[in-house]
């Protein structure tokens, strides 16, 4: 069994690394996309040379950022069937399908456009080089598509059915999987958050510009579409982000607990605005807040948009509980109860096995009958307690706050610059606003990471949920050489990282020295 956790742990461990270094590239190349775009529109219509000027700077830019992405992205796919083969075959059907229509209709507009973008300057009309670049930012984006319809899938598993002869999940209805609802809020908060990072990406080199003295009109010129972007991105996000608590509370009520460090709901319950989790909370913590500032009445709003309704805690998901309005108490499953459900579905497939291979066509029809009766609870059937489907607290709990604080921060900074811009537009250049602006860039990652964290761990220890725990999804093979991969990949991941950051600052350095807005080439 310590095998098996070990095995578990690493395997784990490898892809939230390869994950957690593709997501620093993705969202810079979504947001930038758009920005580039945008820029190379004001060129077009205005006709002003130094918009190309400026548009081929931040192009530059967006171009180194999105060969590392390609790197790192090949990797995590092929991670699935190298490390994860009993779940690519348990919902290969189902997952592989977005990624396909990823690699073969996205990735293709990315490929073919991206070209025209770099090499058709002088080349192609301004027209047809606009619309590559708009087709390049379309194209980035239904590549984050098709990844977050596969990602929700596993948060929410719909469009299906077991087939008990295959022994896998068969997809049954397409459009279920791609337009749920849990889909399409994921891709929409993800994209919009992409916009948001690289507003502040563009502020923060704008503001390197500014406090080198260097590029002044072209710094304060980017500001402003990247400040645009920018907070356009982080209200939308904000709008989403609450539709995403909305779906979690339906679909992952046991996220939402933890998410809020919540043991014991109650009707009318509040959200901690800011707090600190004991180190010892555990289901037998009376008070699992060392400190908080809660909003009274916060969460049901939040999630039901009315005072009085009751949020489940840890402990009632566990025990199945639930309150009405009037404080009576509601006994429904608990997760001991599913636990029980989940292994008569293991034992009932385990019998349509045997009744198969001995050709009795009525047992058959008998076990797969039971195996469908209680699938919504197969995958608990692997879990040893009801405690462990809780997944890690601390680190859902903090991961969330950081994020929501983070996103308050930037809304600010994207006002303040904007004000900034249009009415006191010195004061950009003010060394204590460019260092903030700088340092912004720090921040808007941390707050993106958060929000990756957030969404993954909070879903353990399932890796599709309620189907299919992390322990029962992996690949037979030994810890040694998933720990040996785990330490080359983290030294070619930084590698890469380093090599990236390097040539970008090489690269504004360099260019810096010029005038953007009329380069020589």
């Amino acid at each position: 069994m310590n095998d098996l956790i070990g095995l578990v742990d690493w395997s784990r461990a490898q892809f939230a690394l390869t994950a957690m270094y593709h997501w620093l590239f993705v969202p810079l190349t979504i947001g930038l996309s758009l920005i580039v775009a945008i820029m190379e529109t004001i060129y077009v219509r205005t006709g002003e040379e130094r918009w190309k000027g400026i548009t081929r700077f931040w192009m530059t830019l967006f171009g180194i950022n999105f060969a590392c992405g390609i790197a790192t992205g090949l990797i995590l796919e092929f991670e699935f069937g190298t490390n994860w083969s009993n779940y690519s075959w348990f919902v290969g059907d189902i997952f592989g399908a977005p990624l396909a229509i990823e690699g073969l209709f996205a990735f293709f507009m990315e490929a073919t456009f991206v070209a025209v973008m770099f090499f058709g300057w002088n080349k192609v009309s301004k027209g047809f080089h606009l619309a590559s670049s708009w087709l390049t930012a379309l194209g980035v984006t239904l590549s984050a598509l098709w990844i977050l319809v596969a990602n929700a899938w596993m948060q929410y598993p719909v469009g299906m059915e077991f087939d008990p002869a295959q022994m896998r999940n068969v997809m049954t209805d397409f459009f279920a999987v791609a337009l749920s609802p849990v889909a399409i809020n994921k891709f929409f908060h993800t994209v919009f958050s992409a916009w948001t990072l690289a507003g502040v990406f563009v502020i923060g080199v704008s503001s390197w510009l500014l406090l080198r003295k260097r590029n002044i009109s072209a710094a304060k010129s980017s500001m402003k579409v990247g400040s645009f972007v920018g907070l356009a991105g982080i209200l939308f996000t904000l709008w989403t982000g609450h539709g995403s608590a909305v779906e979690v509370a339906r679909v992952q009520p046991m996220k939402l607990a933890a998410m809020e460090g919540l043991y014991r709901g109650s009707v009318g319950q509040s959200i901690v605005g800011f707090g600190i989790l004991k180190p010892e909370s555990t289901r037998t913590s009376e008070d699992p807040m060392l400190f908080s500032i809660d909003i009274p009445k916060g969460l049901s709003y939040l999630i039901y948009m009315e005072g009085d309704k009751f949020v489940a805690g840890i402990d009632d998901l566990i025990d199945g509980i639930e309150l009405t309005a009037n404080g009576d108490t509601i006994h429904g499953l608990s997760y001991a109860d599913r636990i029980e459900l989940g292994k008569e579905a293991r034992a009932a497939l385990a019998d349509y096995a045997a009744a198969r291979e001995a050709g009795d066509e009525a047992a058959m029809t008998k076990a797969a009958a039971a195996v469908k009766e209680n699938f919504a609870n197969f995958g608990y059937g692997y879990l040893p307690s009801p405690e462990a489907a809780v997944p890690n607290v601390s680190m859902t709990f903090y991961a969330f706050h950081i994020m929501v604080m983070a996103g308050g921060y930037l809304l600010l900074l994207f006002i303040a610059v904007l004000f900034f811009c249009y009415r006191k537009p010195g004061l950009l250049e003010n060394r204590v606003m460019c260092w903030i602006g700088m340092l912004s860039i720090a921040v808007v990652w941390v707050c993106s990471q958060s929000g990756w964290v957030l969404a993954e761990v909070g879903r353990q220890p399932w890796v599709i949920q309620d189907l299919m725990p992390t322990t029962a999804a992996i690949s037979g093979i030994s810890t040694g050489s998933v720990q040996l991969t785990f330490w080359l990949f983290a030294a070619v991941f930084t590698g890469l990282l380093i090599a990236e950051v390097s040539i970008m600052l090489r690269y504004i350095s360099s260019a810096s020295k010029t005038d953007i807005e009329n380069p020589k080439h």
